[in-house]
């Protein structure tokens, strides 16, 4: 192990490598969010009215140095597509990635050798490489899925390699700093918890109320989730999440499944003190639409009255919403104040036609509303 760590200063900044080849050429296009479907799924008015940001799109760069200290919090596609348009905004950027997938790769790796699953930590870092030649050809390394008829069927090799780090370094935030380093991340995976969660769910349909666990059940429930916890209960938070979130400028939460990636970290005892004890200003980006099974027919407020509900003394600062998704305005605006935030509508959807979040217009409304509390 000790020869591993020693080498980590060897291995070459992906800049480094890019500069020696002379590309800067896109391979391939990731994947957008996804929107809230399946497994994941601005300007400040005065008097708390809603701040309505122009629908323009600005790009942002592919990298920015500096910026305000950023943590964002979920897993999945809604992960994914919050932390591309992040990037674009700061490079103090932290991800704190749940760690309840339990289906796929993910949980085939859980089940047979008791790790962390790494499925939601493997897509936020590939969200976290860059544009150019280097990011753009790794990102689609570590997403790669083996099709065959043998063991390693429907297995990513990115799961597999951050395993293999994981098990040869002995330590989960090392072995996501050695991937990160090998990617050129723009920023910094961190795991939730210290241990492999079980999401359980309590869920009503047809008036009776059942209990589901799993996240894959979860998420994929027939009937209205009412409340969800962990198992085990009251689980330890990684120290470097609960120092990442004191440290921070701003804290996102969302999009993406609400019952299955957002919420779980309120549910990690030291994760809820830090979220509410910290300095950072709280930002909530709604969802695009409701999730089948997990959030069926969920208006916009619905979902920050379920996350008032799991966290009734957690302020928000403010709340991130497309305009063209909200039927309610007064509603939502009442929702929001409740929470203690200021509503801001902006187009942050993706032009086709699919539930997902664009990351350039996203960025270029965080950026915005950063700028204003900087």
């Amino acid at each position: 192990m000790e020869e591993l760590d020693n080498r980590a200063a060897a291995v070459p900044p992906a800049e480094a490598v890019l500069s020696d080849a002379g590309a800067t050429e896109q391979v391939a296009a990731r994947p957008g969010d996804g929107g809230t479907r399946g497994r994941d799924a601005g300007a400040e008015d005065s008097g708390g009215q809603v701040a309505v940001v122009p629908s323009k799109e600005r790009p942002g760069p592919a990298r920015v140095s500096g910026g305000p200290r950023v943590v964002a919090l979920g897993g999945g596609h809604g992960l994914y597509a919050s932390l591309s348009a992040l990037r674009a905004v700061t490079s103090e950027l932290t991800a704190i990635v749940t760690v309840a997938d339990d289906g796929g790769s993910s949980g085939r790796l859980r089940r047979e050798l008791g790790v962390l699953p790494p499925g939601d930590l493997r897509m936020a870092l590939a969200a976290l490489c860059g544009d150019d030649e280097w990011g753009s050809t790794w990102s689609e390394v570590v997403q790669h899925r083996f099709r065959s008829e043998g063991e390693l069927h429907g297995h990513a090799v990115g799961n597999l390699l951050i395993v293999a780090l994981w098990e040869l370094l002995g330590d989960p935030v090392k072995g996501l700093e050695w991937v990160g380093r090998l990617l050129g991340a723009h920023g910094r995976v961190l795991p939730m918890a210290s241990v492999p969660l079980d999401i359980v769910a309590e869920v009503e349909l047809d008036g009776r109320i059942s209990t589901v666990r799993g996240q894959v059940a979860c998420a994929l429930t027939p009937g209205r989730v009412q409340s969800i916890s962990l198992v085990p209960e009251n689980p330890p938070a990684r120290p470097e999440a609960v120092e990442a979130i004191m440290q921070a400028d701003w804290v996102i939460f969302g999009p993406g499944s609400w019952f299955t990636s957002v919420l779980p970290h309120l549910m990690v005892p030291e994760l809820a003190r830090a979220l509410h004890d910290t300095k950072a200003r709280r930002l909530v980006t709604l969802n695009l639409a409701p999730q089948p099974g997990e959030t069926d027919d969920f208006s916009p407020q619905q979902h920050l009255e379920v996350l008032r509900q799991h966290a009734p003394e957690l302020p928000i600062d403010v709340v991130l919403a497309d305009a063209q998704i909200v039927d309610d305005r007064g509603a939502l605006d009442k929702a929001a104040a409740t929470m203690g935030a200021r509503l801001v509508m902006s187009d942050v959807a993706a032009q086709d036609g699919s539930a997902r979040h664009d990351p350039r217009r996203l960025a270029s409304v965080l950026d915005e509303i950063f700028l204003q509390k900087r």
